[in-house]
This record gives C-alpha cells, structure tokens and sequence, in this order.
C-alpha cells in the first residue's frame, strides 16, 4: 500500500456536488467525485468506463489554504454569429435564447490531497498526473492549475492517509497564515462523521450517479513553517 500526493492550487476552483439548473454550487474542498475526474481525465478515461478501482482509493485532504466562496454571474449565448441567432438549443426547435446561471467558486484556496490503495495502482497515477493524456483542471475546464499537481517526491509508504497528511511539510503563506490547519478524512459510518454524496458510480452523462460516504474533520494546532512558499502565491 502506498499514499498518493496531489496538491490543488490556483486562483478559482469549483467541487460541487449539489448543483442543479442554474445554481452551480461549490463545496469548501475537493469531493471525492471531483478527484476522481481529475484522475480520469490523467489516466485518459471516457465517461463511460468503469470507476471501481478509483473510488476505492481513501482520500484525505489538508487545507492549506481556506478558499472564499465567490460566485460568477454566467450567460451562455444570446448573440448573434455570422448573421444566425446564436443561443442554447431547445428541445421544442423554438428560437435559442440566453441562459443565466449562477456558478460558485472557490477564490485562492490551497489543498493537499492525500489518496491511499495497491502500490501499483498508486504508481500508474503518479506517473499519469506527471504526463497527463487530458489537460487537468480544477472542477471546470476555466478553472487550471496554478502549480503541478505532481508529487515531485512520489508516493508515500503505507495507507494512513491522516498520518502521511500530518507529517507532509507545509508551507505557510506569507499573507495571514492559518493558526490551525483543517483535514477532512474519510469516516466509517454516520455516527463518526457527516454524509456527502460525491462518491462516484458513473460518468456516463444520460445515467450519472453517486453513493453516500462519511467524513470527519480534524485540525493540525499551530502548524510550523518548514518550507517556503513557491510559485503563485494567493
């Protein structure tokens, strides 16, 4: 067994898992289903292929960073090209109109996430998320990474994804550092933890659907400095 790395960050990132119609919602951190289309779009997966082997991975994740929830005011056509309306199409064949939306998201916010399975499968995700087949992005294809989401490192050794996520140095950010760092773990059953259900069955766009699962949360008490901080700074 061995523990996975990833570390999410950037300027705008999206996890939701209750959006409908025209409000696209965002959770404080990573679902479990949105990880898993991350490593789908790495490892080059169509929506219609099995996710047995990526939803059994444990996934942890430390907060680095806490995102503010913002929300974008979004229109999709309503305009005209090369002459033609040009809109969303109906199904009725009626004139394409604008379509609004409301689409939260996640503003500067700084994970690690932490996934734990068989060494072998951990070793093709790493190198897949080194070399992916399609691009990475962070809950919306807007919405791409500000640094690798690699490990540089590898994998850890064993499966306690809480201990490999406290002991993961940490890089403390120069503008109004944290006096506690948050983890979100997964729990065995409701009475430990809270419900979510982002634990993904299938992609497939007509059939789409997710199981329940259980997190609690945690918190690393005043968390040292023990590396500089690299790269984009939020």
């Amino acid at each position: 067994m061995s523990v996975l790395l990833l570390r999410l960050v950037a300027p705008m990132q999206s996890w939701g898992t209750q959006s409908r119609f025209s409000h696209r919602d965002t959770g404080l951190e990573p679902s479990k289903s949105g990880i898993v289309g991350v490593l789908c779009a790495a490892l080059g997966r169509s929506r219609d292929e099995p996710l047995a082997d990526l939803g059994s991975l444990g996934m942890g994740i430390r907060v680095n960073r806490e995102g503010r929830i913002e929300r974008d005011f979004h229109t999709a056509g309503g305009g005209k090209l090369n002459g033609r309306d040009y809109g969303v199409a109906k199904v009725n064949g009626a004139r394409p109109e604008t379509v609004i939306s409301h689409r939260d998201y996640l503003a500067d916010a700084d994970f690690l996430v932490a996934l734990s399975g068989e060494d072998e499968l951990i070793g093709r995700l790493h190198e897949a998320v080194k070399r992916p087949v399609f691009p990475l992005y962070l809950g919306r294809k807007a919405f791409v990474p500000s640094l690798p989401v690699f490990d540089p490192d590898g994998p850890r050794d064993g499966n306690d994804v809480e201990s490999v996520l406290r002991a993961e140095p940490w890089r403390r950010p120069k503008r109004n550092p944290p006096e506690r760092l948050r983890l979100v773990l997964e729990a065995n059953d409701r009475l430990e933890g809270e419900v979510r259900r982002d634990h993904p069955n299938t992609f497939v766009s007509d059939r789409r659907s997710f199981a329940l699962r259980y997190v609690r949360t945690a918190w690393i008490d005043n968390p040292s400095e023990t590396l500089p901080a690299p790269g984009y700074e939020p």
